[in-house]
């Protein structure tokens, strides 16, 4: 066969090999948890968070972050990082995580990125390249102001006749977000969705997915709603709210905080901020589905209610380890 090179010719070069990385994915309240620190221990791996509220120290309950057990019997980075008042974005995490898979590997340990915050995952398995724009805090104040006059919808109505493809991957909701992909186009003139290049990926990711069917999923979800508030979900959101932090705004913009934060101000009878929590978290499972779809061909998919569960993602992770031994040795 002809290969349109001579015996002499030199080989072409070939790069470094992929670093594997496990992912673990899935929407909140399918149990990620359990299984990544079952996964941990059985292969002597670390764990990279990839949610984008359990960075936050103070945020325990309402982020169903992982219990001091948990804790100690896997390794966790990018856990309690920052204060609530601190900014943290793709970029912030892309540097830390990237970091951290690489000092997991030199101790000769298997990197296990798991969550629920998709383009945190997406963007370090694939090799994003975000934009670096410094932040501009007299854009932000007037946009801001403008939320505040005419509701925050507004800007997120601005931000979808500039870039739909990037608003679409945004809850309209979070302004805090919304301020932030109007910044990036204020700078810089180019839609945020267009700045996203793929820069060559370092990583090898083997992506596997909890799923389970959706309407088990939300009465998960309402009962976990229910525990947390026994276990002090109120009070934890106000004494955020009590050391300065706005209720809906920043990190206090998930589900839970806000509609808690409204029954502190006066704003709803308690059992209806619940209600609107269960029902915003479940709004959250849907953006988190556009993330990670049932139908990707790039993710192995698990059922969480599946009994061999937990067999079956480490033989997956053994066959890919397996696969890997050249790279990772």
């Amino acid at each position: 066969m002809n290969t349109g090179r001579s015996a002499g010719d030199a080989p072409e070069p070939v790069g470094p090999p992929l670093r594997p990385i496990v992912c673990l994915v899935g929407p909140t309240g399918v149990g990620k948890t359990r299984l990544v620190v079952s996964l941990a221990e059985r292969f002597g791996a670390e764990v990279i968070n990839a949610d984008s509220r359990q960075i936050y120290r103070g945020m325990d309950i309402g982020t169903a972050k992982p219990s001091a057990d948990e804790l100690a019997r896997a390794p966790h980075h990018l856990v309690d990082i920052l204060d609530p008042s601190e900014s943290f974005g793709l970029a912030n995490f892309l540097d830390l995580a990237t970091k951290a898979v690489d000092e997991i590997a030199s101790r000769g340990r298997l990197p296990i990125v798991a969550g629920g915050t998709g383009q945190y995952v997406w963007a370090l398995a694939e090799g994003w390249e975000v934009p670096r724009v410094a932040p501009d805090m007299d854009f932000r104040r007037s946009l801001e102001h403008a939320a505040a006059v005419d509701g925050r919808i507004s800007l997120y109505d601005r931000l979808r006749e500039i870039d739909p493809d990037g608003a679409g991957s945004l809850d309209g909701r979070n302004v805090r977000r919304v301020i932030r992909a109007l910044e990036v186009y204020h700078a810089t003139g180019r839609r945020p969705s267009d700045l996203r290049a793929n820069r060559a990926p370092r990583f090898n990711p083997l992506m596997m997915g909890l799923t389970m069917d959706r309407k088990r999923l939300y009465q998960r979800i309402d009962d976990r709603v229910d525990r947390m508030m026994a276990q002090g979900f109120l009070e934890e959101v106000e004494r955020l709210t009590a050391s300065g932090l706005a209720a809906g705004q920043g990190a206090l913009s998930s589900p839970g905080y806000r509609e808690l934060g409204m029954y502190l101000s006066g704003q709803l009878e308690l059992a209806e901020a619940v209600r609107r929590t269960k029902t915003q978290t479940h709004r959250l499972v849907r953006r988190q589905y556009a993330w990670f779809k049932p139908d990707d061909p790039r993710i192995q998919w698990l059922d969480a209610e599946d009994p061999e569960t937990a067999s079956s993602a480490a033989r997956m992770v053994e066959d890919f380890l397996e696969s890997n031994s050249p790279v990772i040795q």
